[in-house]
């Protein structure tokens, strides 16, 4: 699986999911935006589309990128919007890293990848992505009903109806 992070370098690097992940060899750090490869699964907040099976054959062939920056100045830059034209948002989920425990919606790298691998219907890879971070099983556990909801919805469509569907039996609503 070929998973690329773009790196800021604007976090505290002893709690970067992102250089562990390279450390353990699951990733590859790029600092240059220029070298995000081309025709990958781009994770961005703001895209308007939802990840789901829908990608699966992108995230086979060529992967998927991570952006590990501040996302307060990502909302207005056009440089990260022009990467790919496969930019994805992620759905509701809980955050089980110690820095946003509990938190939704604020996922850390590893994270985000390992929620798109899952979703995308590559689950091994998901757990694979996770070893090595102790809190990375809780992920997975706290998150697993969503997970499998959101993994069997085949379009873009059907995830962002189940989000919204469990947001709204939960009374849950994310702009609060």
């Amino acid at each position: 699986m070929k998973i690329t992070v773009f790196h800021a370098d604007e976090c505290d690097r002893k709690k970067c999911t992102s250089i562990k992940m390279e450390r353990l060899g699951k990733c590859r750090l790029v600092y240059n935006i220029n070298k995000i490869p081309s025709g990958a699964i781009v994770l961005n907040p703001y895209a308007e589309k939802a990840v789901s099976y829908e990608d699966y054959r992108y995230v086979q062939r060529r992967g998927i990128v991570g952006l590990d920056c501040s996302w307060n100045e990502v909302s207005s830059s056009k440089k990260f919007f022009s990467l790919s034209k496969y930019h994805r948002s992620l759905p509701f989920l809980i955050a089980t890293n110690p820095v946003n425990y509990g938190k939704p919606c604020i996922l850390s790298t590893v994270e985000a990848i390992a929620a798109t691998l899952y979703i995308t219907r590559f689950k091994d890879e998901a757990h694979k992505i996770l070893d090595g971070f102790k809190w990375g099983h809780t992920f997975l556990e706290l998150n697993h009903d969503l997970l499998e909801s959101y993994s069997e919805a085949d379009t873009s469509v059907e995830v962002v109806e189940v989000q919204n569907a469990f947001l709204a039996d939960n009374g849950i609503n994310i702009g609060d």
